[in-house]
């Protein structure tokens, strides 16, 4: 081994001495390799620079900026960049911008409109979807207060611009835009409406893609839908939306940069005609593919749906015109009926829609996929109704349209479900039969129930209604579906101008007192929880209440509707408490609806006027609500609706039962002044007056009220509801009294001890109550009193004539009978009679009267001072006793000075 090594070492030095021509360099793997010799250093050393502030921020102090600060200049202008990643990112930025500063948007919200509406048709599609949120998202909605005309006309140009890209998607997305366009200004439909349809008559035609995508062309769809439903269909929408337009149209006056108020919709007659066959074809086009699926999806079956309420919305508005009943001229229609409906149409919906009814699926998949047929089936048959008076169906096709109908409300149609109580069935497709049943309600408003089934072999119309009846007995009162039966209910009974009355013999008759009689039990069980369905009701009780005149066939159920009523208002248990019913929760637009109904009953009773008047005393009552019902009640009396007696018995409850708060005038308590009713009474006092004195001959009235005040004075009531009643008969009284001779007597001797009652509620003068407040409160409890004593002097003769018995026989008896509920011992019963003729000796005119009853006065002063002598003689004072000053004047008349308590 050593001789090899020695051998190997010798060789390689005899390699080297001779040398080497390509010496190989062995570099092992994962190193980097060394730059070559000839390399250039690239290296580049820099430092930063640090500069206490720059120029760009500081001209951005003070503005609005988004979260990577950005100017709403630069953004807008950012909005045209060549780049789409740095246009989205614009809008994105405009978007955080007036979200976080509002104001901007309002100062400069034309601009950004006119910036915006450039992207409309973009190219990119994430560039439209993100304009399309943002102006939906914050811009509308932040501009949704101002005058919307310019800016809709701002957008419009664009939009219809994008409507006729070669791009099918911005075309597409271009009928979105113009969706929410509509759904913030709805009159721009009307301006743009020939245009619109035609650019939707031209996406429709092209079928050929519209298939492929479904979800963008459910998009459109659902805008067509939105725009048709703004076309007149039904008469009363029609008539109560131009009340609602008629204040708009000041608003809107000052439009310069809108086009011409179009003339309505009468001119797109024709545009509706071509869209129609359109419509039905594209529907059709649905058809192989629905059949050869396993099941119709979601997509497919939006597309099919919206395109029927489409057709049902167009010839509804044919309908609308047809029955309008104007000259041709006013329309400008040239010609009659035939200029509105063609009969092209009528085989076109014949034998391509008419004749593929009703929709099945091929198997049955699920309840869910039935569902989606049967809604597409119900459409259908309200097209039927809607234009079956002009198409004259065939009987074959009557009978299988009305079977269908029958067999929907009995919940027949599906084969899951059709030995199933009502509980099992979909909430849907029962609302959706509702809807079915209000559209056939609508054909029988126009030629009656009777005449439309006589064109049809099979006499349906007891089976119709009778499951209809049914599904309104037996569903929930506060369900939708219950609101879905009383909308078809309404049609039934409110009668439009066209409508034929039912009459004894017509079946139908028999089902609308059935549920005439139902609706009072429904407001009840619905209660207050259920505001927004109680409103539904109500408001269907008052277009029947307005309907049911002497010569409508509901009048008499309408009457004896009131019977059913009272619980809702209040009722009266066996124990005399009070039970309120849901009216006093209710809000104030369900408030007025149910005040409104009473107006129509012919012959108000006093069963409903009990009810309504002690739910008038409920504390919880607003007083609004409370001045509202006595101005109806009045006016319904004023109509001959309401007894005389009833009338005036209704007021007297109000003001003798009506409990004021706090019971006293003086309140000890902060609290008790806060929560005071006292002025709501005051107030409700002059209202009854007011109405009282306006019923007729005021001598008959205040005869018929006399003895019923004294019997509600007699009865001791608080000092308030006397006051009331009292004042109520010095409205109704003149001078000379016309008080009877017994009417004197007895008001005499409650007057005295009111008088009582009048100084002991009210402090007597002081300095802290020698205010104009308290000098008002005294005038306003004895000023009645003194209304009658100068009419009546007699009647002041009788009371000064009580006051000094009841001194002297509360001095000897102390249990003598007195009419005020205070006590009456002597010191007190002294006082109170001090009090009382200083409050009298106070009022110019009373004193007057009083001066020309020297001896009674007198008569008074000379107990008063005897009772003096026997204090002082006896040192008895009787837990005090009044000291009086009085003196003479030079015709011999008493005058009462001072007093003051002693002991």
């Amino acid at each position: 081994m050593a001789r090899s090594k020695a051998a190997s070492k010798k060789q390689q030095k005899q390699q080297q001495k001779r040398g080497v021509d390509f010496k190989k360099i062995k570099r092992k793997l994962g190193r980097k390799l060394p730059p070559p010799k000839n390399a250039t250093n690239t290296e580049v050393k820099s430092k930063a620079i640090v500069l206490p502030e720059q120029s760009v921020a500081s001209e951005k102090a003070g503005l609005a900026v988004s979260k990577k600060g950005l100017t709403l200049k630069e953004l807008l202008q950012q909005t045209s960049h060549h780049n789409s990643k740095v246009r989205r990112d614009a809008l994105m930025g405009l978007k955080d911008l007036f979200q976080k500063y509002p104001a901007e948007l309002r100062s400069h919200r034309y601009a950004v409109i006119e910036k915006l509406r450039e992207r409309i048709g973009d190219d990119d599609k994430v560039v439209r979807e993100t304009l399309y949120q943002l102006l939906k998202t914050v811009v509308f909605p932040g501009c949704k207060e101002d005058n919307q005309g310019p800016f809709v006309s701002l957008m419009v140009a664009y939009i219809f611009n994008a409507m006729t890209h070669l791009a099918v998607d911005v075309r597409l997305m271009a009928f979105k835009f113009f969706d929410l366009v509509v759904q913030y200004y709805p009159p721009s439909f009307s301006l743009y409406a020939d245009k619109v349809l035609q650019n939707y008559e031209d996406i429709l035609r092209k079928n050929q893609f519209y298939l492929e995508d479904k979800a963008k062309l459910r998009s459109a769809l659902a805008g067509l839908v939105r725009c048709l439903s703004l076309l007149p269909c039904n008469k009363r929408k029609v008539d109560s939306s131009e009340e609602n337009m008629a204040g708009q149209k000041i608003l809107h006056a000052f439009e310069l940069d809108m086009p011409a108020e179009s003339s309505g919709f009468s001119s797109i007659t024709k545009k509706l005609k071509d869209l129609v066959p359109v419509l039905v074809n594209c529907f059709q086009d649905f058809f192989p593919s629905v059949h050869h699926m396993p099941l119709l999806d979601a997509q497919s079956f939006d597309c099919m749906h919206s395109i029927l309420q489409s057709i049902d919305l167009v010839v509804g508005f044919f309908g609308y015109g047809i029955h309008q009943g104007k000259p041709a001229s006013q329309l400008s229609y040239e010609g009659p009926d035939e200029a509105i409906w063609d009969h092209t149409i009528s085989s076109l919906l014949l034998k391509k829609l008419f004749g593929v009814f009703p929709l099945n699926p091929t198997n049955h998949l699920s309840e869910k996929v039935d569902d989606r047929f049967f809604i597409l089936n119900i459409v259908i048959t309200e097209i039927f109704l809607r234009c079956s008076e002009w198409i004259c169906p065939p009987g074959f096709l009557l009978e299988k349209f009305l079977q269908y109908i029958e067999n929907a409300l009995l919940g027949s149609v599906r084969p899951a479900v059709t030995h199933g109580p009502v509980k099992q069935f979909g909430r849907n497709i029962y609302f959706f039969c509702c809807l079915l049943f209000q559209s056939l309600c609508c054909k029988w408003q126009v030629i009656g129930s009777l005449v439309f089934f006589s064109n049809c072999g099979a006499n349906h119309n007891n089976g119709i209604l009778q499951a209809f009846t049914k599904i309104f007995e037996g569903c929930n009162p506060q369900s939708s579906l219950k609101l879905a039966c009383l909308s078809a209910i309404e049609e039934m009974l409110i009668p439009g101008d066209d409508m034929v009355y039912p009459d004894a013999s017509d079946p139908l008759f028999e089902y609308q007192i059935t549920w005439i009689r139902a609706l009072p039990q429904l407001l009840i069980l619905l209660g207050d929880k259920h505001p927004s369905s109680s409103q539904v009701v109500l408001h269907l009780l008052l277009r029947l209440g307005q309907c049911a005149n002497s010569s409508s066939p509901f009048s008499r159920e309408y009457e004896n509707m009131q019977y059913s009523l009272d619980k809702f208002y209040s009722s009266c248990v066996d124990r005399g408490d009070v039970y309120y019913g849901p009216f006093i929760r209710l809000s104030w637009d369900s408030q007025e609806l149910a005040i409104c109904g009473l107006y129509y009953f012919s012959n108000l009773g006093p069963f409903l006027l009990k009810s309504i008047a002690f739910c008038c005393l409920c504390s919880e009552l607003e007083h609004l609500v409370l001045f509202r019902i006595i101005e109806v009640l009045h006016s319904a009396f004023s109509a001959g609706h309401i007894q005389i007696a009833d009338y005036i018995s209704f007021f007297m409850t109000l003001l003798s039962r009506f409990k004021v708060l706090p019971e006293n005038i003086y309140p000890d308590v902060e609290s008790d002044a806060k929560i005071s009713n006292r002025g709501t009474f005051k107030l409700l006092t002059n209202t009854v007056c007011s109405c009282l004195s306006r019923i007729g001959d005021d001598s008959l009235v205040f005869q018929i009220l006399e003895q019923v005040i004294f019997d509600q004075l007699l009865l001791k009531p608080p000092l308030d509801n006397a006051c009331a009643l009292l004042r109520v008969l010095v409205v109704l009284d003149c001078k000379p009294t016309r008080l009877s001779e017994q009417g004197i007597i007895t008001l005499s001797k409650y007057l005295s001890g009111y008088l009582f009652e009048v100084v002991h509620c009210i402090p007597e003068d002081d300095e802290e109550n020698s205010l104009p407040t308290h000098q008002q409160t005294c005038c306003y409890y004895m000023l009645p009193c003194f209304f009658l004593f100068d009419r009546s002097p007699k009647l002041l003769k009788l009371v000064l004539n009580l006051m000094g018995s009841l001194i002297t026989e509360s001095s000897s008896s102390p249990s003598s009978h007195s009419y005020t509920q205070y006590g009456n011992d002597n010191s007190n019963q002294i006082n109170a009679v001090v009090s009382a003729l200083l409050l009298m000796h106070k009022d110019t005119k009373v004193r007057k009267i009083i001066s020309s009853f020297k001896e009674e006065v007198v008569h008074i002063l000379q107990i008063i001072h005897s009772l003096q002598v026997k204090f002082l003689v006896t040192g008895n004072p009787e837990n005090g006793l009044a000291v009086i000053t009085y003196t003479y004047d030079l015709s011999g008349r008493s005058q009462v000075t001072s007093f003051s308590l002693s002991g």
